[in-house]
């Protein structure tokens, strides 16, 4: 049976971006890319440019920086979709003051109604020292729960390190799993 919500876990420049977007590719199916990135300085700009360049042709793409559970709902059956990530999705919204556990609920009851097979990748956060500043542990601690509530209602759950997926949660995927 394929997956309805695959969770793609790593590091910072793990890979897991371009894991999750080849998995996506290979699909066959009609793909969209729900981006969450802001460009605020040259940095991300160029980040994102890179991003673009190197998924290639071939993908819808939609920025929900911050409306993700309602982009979520307004996708349509029949395609596979690539959320891009909810660890920056986090971050706005924390940033932006809004009530972020309320959000994550609604984001949650969105990727499982969603019609189309969802990817979402997100950053593994809790490995490194306790940050210095309340902002940064409650990020941390968020984003923890985040995930944690993602793996629970995920079909699958890879983590990705140094480019090399291994299965946390059901197996690793091949296309014929879709």
């Amino acid at each position: 049976m394929a997956a309805r919500i695959t969770l793609v876990l790593g590091g910072a420049s793990s890979g897991k971006s371009a894991w999750a977007e080849s998995l996506v590719a290979g699909t066959g199916l009609p793909r969209i890319y729900l981006a969450t990135a802001q460009a605020y300085d040259t940095e991300m700009e160029a980040k994102i440019d890179l991003h673009r360049r190197q998924r290639g042709d071939g993908w819808q793409t939609i920025e929900a920086p911050h409306a993700l559970a309602a982009a979520l709902a307004s996708l349509p059956a029949g395609h596979v979709v690539l959320l891009d990530c909810a660890t920056m999705w986090l971050s706005n919204r924390l940033l932006a003051e809004a009530e972020v556990e309320v959000e994550a609920e609604a984001l949650l009851a969105a990727l499982e109604s969603c019609e189309s097979p969802v990817v979402v990748v997100s950053n593994e956060v809790g490995q490194g020292i306790v940050p210095e500043s309340p902002l940064a542990r409650r990020f941390r601690d968020l984003q923890g729960r985040l995930n944690r509530a993602l793996a629970a209602r995920a079909d699958r759950v890879i983590a990705v390190m140094a480019g090399l997926p291994l299965a946390l949660k059901g197996e690793l995927p091949g296309n014929a799993e879709w």
